[in-house]
C-alpha cells in the first residue's frame, strides 16, 4: 500500500470550506483540459458536498469537457428523492456528461460490473466524504465491500435502510488525487485518525498518494491544529 500524502486546510465555516475547496477544484479542471483537454472526477454523496457545488456552478469552467461520475448510490427508484443523482442533476449546469450509477435495474451485479467498464484508467479528481463513524463513499465499517479488490464497482449491505453501489478501493486508487471535504464536530474524532491512516476505519485505508482534506474548524478541532 502507497503511504499517502494528506495535506489539510482548515476553514472558519462552512462557505469558507466550499470557497477554499472550490478554488482547489477549478485549478484542477483547468490544468487537467490544458494538459488532455478533458477532466474525470467522481464525486460522493451526502449533504456537505453541495455548497461547494455552488462555488464551481458560479465559475467559467470547460463544463462539455468534464465528464462526472458517481463514487456511490442508494439502491432506489428513479424518484427517490435522496438519490445522490437527482442533487447532483440539480446542482450542475448544463454542459458536464453525467455517468450516472444504474441502481434501477433488476440485475444490479451486471449493473455494477457494466458501469465498472465505463470508467476511465485514471481519474484527475475523486470527492470523498467523511462519516462519523469514519465511512468513505459507501465503504461503512463491517461491510464485506471493504475486502473486495476484484472488482471496482460492487453492492454493499443494507446501511441507513438501504444498499448502495459504491466504489471499492480499486477504484478510489484511480485517482490522481483526492479532495475530502468534512465539516461538523461529529467528524473530529474520525477526521483525527484519518490523518493518522488508521486502517481501522474505512476512510483510513484510501492510499492514493496525493490528498488534500478540507475541513472547517469543529471538524479540524480533534487533530490539535486549532
Amino acid at each position: 500500500m502507497r503511504t499517502p500524502q494528506i495535506e489539510l486546510r482548515v476553514s472558519g465555516n462552512a462557505d469558507e470550506l466550499a470557497a477554499s475547496a472550490g478554488a482547489f477544484a477549478v485549478h484542477a479542471v483547468r490544468e487537467a483540459v490544458r494538459d488532455h483537454e478533458r477532466f474525470a472526477v467522481a464525486v460522493s454523496g451526502g449533504h456537505t458536498p453541495w455548497r461547494f457545488f455552488e462555488v464551481l456552478r458560479a465559475s467559467a469552467l470547460p463544463w462539455s469537457a468534464i465528464d462526472v461520475f458517481q463514487v456511490d448510490e442508494r439502491i432506489a427508484p428513479p424518484d427517490d428523492p435522496d438519490r445522490n443523482l437527482s442533487r447532483l442533476e440539480a446542482a450542475l449546469p448544463a454542459g458536464p456528461t453525467i455517468h450516472a450509477m444504474p441502481v434501477d435495474t433488476s440485475d444490479l451485479e451486471a449493473a455494477a460490473d457494466r458501469y465498472a467498464s465505463e470508467l476511465p484508467d485514471r481519474f484527475d479528481l475523486i470527492h470523498l466524504g467523511l462519516g462519523s463513524d469514519g465511512h468513505t463513499a459507501s465503504l461503512v465499517p463491517g461491510d464485506p465491500v471493504l475486502e473486495v479488490r476484484d472488482r471496482l464497482v460492487a453492492l454493499t449491505s443494507e446501511y441507513e435502510g438501504k444498499r448502495r453501489m459504491t466504489f471499492t478501493y480499486p477504484a478510489i486508487e484511480r485517482a490522481a488525487a483526492i479532495l475530502w471535504l468534512v465539516e461538523g464536530g461529529d467528524k473530529a474524532d474520525a477526521l483525527r485518525r484519518l490523518l493518522a491512516g488508521d486502517p481501522t476505519i474505512p476512510a483510513g485505508r484510501v492510499s492514493v498518494r496525493y490528498q488534500v482534506v478540507f475541513a472547517d474548524r469543529a471538524a479540524a478541532a480533534g487533530d490539535g491544529s486549532v
